[in-house]
């Protein structure tokens, strides 16, 4: 499905009825990641994996970055399109940046928050040049440096060995996102605002997820995170790298369907007629 919203058209994964919880992509992937999570969830939610602006089928725009405010707007934009008022929002990694800043702009509109391998402080300065110049070489070779540069670092050892399939579909979606689409998000990322701070203000129910053999966000940087967030709770998913909703979903479904299913039920997640 498709729509244009916020000057993009953008493309969207849906499945189920009921409350809904919105699943946010990381870099450099697509709405495709969440297949394991939109055929298996709990019953009474509607999921929504929308393809962020420029990745998957989704329309790259006029933007010359793709800030993380840039695309937590683009998803407000849907979610009035769709006359959904209240979510729970899941990203992973870049999609968490993304969870934050939307956060950051209309709080009221989130029920709950599930942030996998992904953190909250800005990028230090070495990172932010390393991002900037990734983009460079992107625009002038293609995703090959990409992916040589991430692949390595994405999977845990036990998928690299046992799960060959889950490695070639991981390539193949950061071989088919367009190079521009990855240097917009790679400058967008280097330049995010820090949301250290913004931890402190999350009042809603909060599960930070990490992979055991994430080589991006450390079990350190998860703890952390979970412990800037009053009453997160942190969840291990053992055998698994920078991608457990694909590396071991079963046991991420089984994380994620206790936590949805333990929320107060009856909330208001579609706008009524008198927009309450």
């Amino acid at each position: 499905m498709g729509v244009t919203v916020n000057g993009v058209e953008l493309e969207w994964r849906e499945r189920g009825e009921g409350d809904v919880v919105v699943f946010i992509h990381g870099f450099p992937f697509n709405s495709a990641m969440w297949g394991h999570q939109l055929a298996a969830l709990p019953a009474d939610w509607r999921a929504i994996a929308p393809d962020l602006r420029g990745f998957g089928a989704s329309e790259i725009g006029p933007d010359p970055v793709f800030a993380m405010d840039l695309l937590a707007r683009d998803l407000a934009a849907l979610l009035d399109h769709l006359n959904i008022e209240r979510v729970v929002l899941c990203g992973l990694s870049m999609g968490g940046y993304v969870a934050f800043e939307f956060w950051r702009q209309c709080a009221e509109r989130v029920r709950a928050i599930v942030l996998c391998d992904t953190r909250a402080s800005a990028d230090a300065p070495d990172t932010q040049r390393a991002r900037r110049s990734l983009a460079e070489r992107v625009r002038r070779e293609g995703p090959a440096p990409v992916v040589d540069a991430l692949l390595p670092k994405l999977l845990s050892p036990l998928t690299v060995r046992k799960q060959p399939g889950i490695v070639a579909m991981v390539r193949a979606m950061m071989e088919e996102t367009p190079p521009e689409t990855m240097a917009r998000a790679l400058l967008g990322m280097a330049a995010r605002a820090d949301a250290d701070t913004l931890l402190r203000t999350i009042d809603v129910p909060t599960l930070a997820i990490v992979g055991a053999d994430d080589a991006i966000t450390s079990r350190g940087q998860a703890e952390m995170l979970a412990r800037g967030i009053r009453g997160a709770r942190l969840e291990l998913i053992e055998s698994a790298g920078h991608i457990p909703p694909l590396e071991q979903p079963e046991e991420f479904n089984n994380v994620l369907g206790q936590f949805l299913t333990g929320l107060p039920r009856n909330s208001l997640s579609t706008r009524t007629a008198f927009g309450f």
